[in-house]
């Protein structure tokens, strides 16, 4: 039997019964590995088959490529336990950091210098946090770079620094632009991915930056927010239009920024579109 590997199970296919000469209903074949588009377009995996022509003697051949599909099949299942167990040590490292923070010994025979206590007391352990954070934030980049690698897209740059519980993040590289997608698609998705696993792991928040589009898109909202701005400083009350993805945070940003004194929300419209309003508080 011979292996065939294509975007599809009908090229795979194609393929099979052109290499044999032959019409589909003649094949003997095994289906290997289903094809998958993957994750936002990554991680995706090829059909694959093995297939011969019906009747024909490759007994040994079989046994051999089966042999290999075997090995394959082991090794894949190896590199998943592999990355399993990281992932598994990375929170255990983590959930140790977080109980080395909480414990507070209350053991009456353990003894603790008063200038230690006094130094506690006043936040003089604040080499200590600073190596958690930084920690953390070594262990946030390793796994994105090592989710990274994993993908086709090109990346060579991936550094995180975590700052009052917000998870600055820089990606850059060759493919840059094809992570970030039309419209900021694939940007939009990819915050919203890491933003869940930050928030719920570390409880931070993040500000996620590939290339220079949020920059770009927060220069694109200013000018927006100008006519916006303009309105509320002469009714007292406005709304931005509807907007997609990053862009709704960064004029919520630019909003209380320009009016820390008003209610500034994201609201949405009946067909479940967002956009902020301003107003005045409920005075009650």
């Amino acid at each position: 039997m011979k292996k065939f590997e294509a975007k599809t199970l009908e090229d795979a296919y194609a393929q099979a019964t052109k290499e044999f000469g032959c019409s589909i209903t003649e094949l003997k074949y095994e289906i290997v590995q289903h094809p998958s588009s993957g994750i936002l377009g990554l991680f995706a995996k090829p059909a694959i088959i093995v297939a011969t022509k019906a009747g024909s003697k490759s007994s040994s051949s079989d046994t051999h490529l089966n042999n290999n599909i075997n090995s394959s099949s082991k090794t894949l299942s190896s590199e998943k336990d592999d990355t399993s167990n990281r992932v598994d040590n990375a929170n255990e490292e983590s959930e140790n950091i977080l109980v080395q923070e909480k414990t507070v010994s209350e053991d009456n025979h353990v003894t603790i210098e008063s200038d230690e206590v006094v130094d506690n007391f006043f936040g003089e352990t604040k080499d200590n946090d600073a190596l958690d954070a930084s920690m953390l934030q070594q262990q946030i980049e390793d796994q994105l770079k090592d989710l990274i690698s994993k993908s086709c897209f090109d990346i060579d740059i991936v550094e995180v620094d975590v700052i009052d519980n917000t998870a600055y993040i820089f990606i850059d590289g060759d493919d840059a632009a094809l992570l970030i997608g039309k419209e900021g698609y694939r940007y939009n998705a990819l915050a919203y991915l890491i933003y869940n696993w930050l928030q719920n792991k570390h409880g931070l928040y993040i500000k996620l930056e590939i290339a220079q589009f949020l920059a770009s898109q927060q220069e694109m909202i200013q000018n927006y927010m100008e006519p916006v701005i303009e309105h509320v400083h002469k009714e007292g009350w406005g709304r931005t239009r509807t907007l997609d993805g990053v862009l709704v945070q960064i004029a919520l940003e630019q909003l209380r920024e320009e009016f820390p004194n008003k209610y500034v929300a994201i609201k949405r419209n009946q067909n479940g579109d967002r956009y902020v309003v301003v107003s005045e508080f409920n005075k009650r």
